[in-house]
């Protein structure tokens, strides 16, 4: 199954700087983890924002539920999450 996920990260301003740049480390090595398991198949900044689009394929919305709770940054995001299913006119199989 391919999630588009929309993630916007809001720290809080109590929240001290060398927590950020802790959860900061550890969000990086996380999700290069999951790039390499090939469930994290894209991953966009959003210019500007504290904020990415990124492309997941996982075999359930329980699974992908579990990745993003996994997320250093989860409790300080905003998430939409949209079904992707391949468009009958894709000229592409790429995932």
């Amino acid at each position: 199954m391919l999630f588009h996920v929309r993630i916007e990260v809001n720290i809080p301003s109590h929240v001290d700087h060398e927590t950020v740049e802790r959860l900061g480390k550890l969000e990086h090595e996380r999700a290069a983890d999951l790039q390499r398991a090939g469930k994290w198949k894209h991953l966009w900044r959003i210019v500007g924002r504290f904020a990415n689009i990124s492309v997941f394929e996982v075999e359930s919305n329980d699974e992908l539920h579990a990745i993003l709770e996994s997320l250093p940054f989860y409790p300080y995001m905003n998430v939409v999450v949209v079904a992707l299913c391949r468009h009958p006119g894709a000229l592409s199989a790429a995932t």
